[in-house]
């Protein structure tokens, strides 16, 4: 941390002599808060990391586009290795908060707008966040390590070619892919979305599967959040798709953990996290398997 705090100092963005201060939250970055000339920024530390398809280029180029579409903050400096956003005074929320029906309206209508506005705004070259084949890439690398999961790989394998069976031919648009709780900031008039660490071209059906997994939605909660976002009530075809994205999607947070807890140099207990997530997605599993076909 003093190396990064260091270089945050040295920055040529600031018109003053600046003071990092640490701050919270991030499993893939170091994130500090700096004051300079009366304004606030966040500046998040974090290069490449391959084994997560976690790219920089993309990053900043996703942040870029959210900014230019109003849904996250502007960026005001970017150097490998370092982004510096405006920083947004609010309150970033709890899962309660996305659990209560009127804040959950409004996560709809800024994930709507990411979807069809980022495409637009998003400039160069950008990434598809396929879960399937990250699953698949997940699995292909923890059968090299000595990790203690080595049994469960090839289940996995054999659960996730079920699953994108299941999913079959999507839309595509451009999604955030970690909707996270603490992704959602309020400032008091209006939510921002932030973090676009996994951002890339995706199904619709991943970013409302990832929100529900993440946070822990009410199945009425859900079929009243596809119908808003869809504009129709969800058959059984839709929420078949939708049930097998949820289970990647939990399967995809349970195999993430597992690898950073080989790579990962965080002071984090990703042992308990993955019991955390193994124990989520199998029960989002068993539904999906409860379900008709067809």
């Amino acid at each position: 941390m003093p190396d990064a705090i260091a270089r945050i100092a040295a920055l040529p963005c600031w018109s003053n002599p600046v003071e990092p201060q640490p701050l919270g939250g991030g499993l893939t970055n170091q994130n500090f808060t700096v004051l300079d000339g009366g304004r606030k920024y966040a500046v998040r530390v974090g290069h490449d990391i391959r084994e997560h398809q976690v790219m920089r280029f993309n990053e900043l180029a996703a942040s870029r586009a959210a900014s230019r579409a109003g849904i996250s903050p502007g960026v005001h400096y970017a150097e490998p290795g370092i982004l510096v956003l405006d920083f947004i005074e609010g309150r970033t929320l709890k899962k309660t908060d996305i659990r209560q029906p009127d804040m959950l309206v409004r996560i709809l209508d800024l994930v709507r707008s990411c979807h069809v506005r980022l495409s637009q705004e998003f400039r160069g070259p950008g990434l598809m966040f396929w879960v399937f084949h990250v699953i698949r890439d997940y699995v292909q690398n923890l059968k090299h390590e000595a990790g203690p999961h080595q049994e469960k790989l090839k289940v996995f394998s054999a659960i996730a070619e079920d699953l994108e069976r299941a999913v079959g031919p999507v839309e595509i648009v451009f999604a955030h892919n970690d909707l996270v709780h603490g992704n959602f900031i309020d400032d008091g008039q209006r939510l921002w979305l932030i973090d676009w660490d996994y951002a890339g071209f995706n199904s619709p059906l991943f970013d409302l599967a990832n929100l529900s997994a993440n946070n822990g939605l009410a199945p009425q909660d859900e079929r009243k959040m596809l119908e808003y976002y869809f504009r129709t009530p969800p058959g059984g075809g839709l929420w078949r798709r939708y049930m097998a994205m949820k289970s990647a999607s939990a399967l995809r947070e349970t195999l993430w953990s597992m690898i950073s807890q080989i790579h990962s140099q965080l002071d984090f207990d990703y042992g308990a996290y993955t019991a955390q997530n193994m124990a989520i997605f199998e029960q989002i599993h068993a539904e999906f398997r409860d379900l008709p076909e067809g």
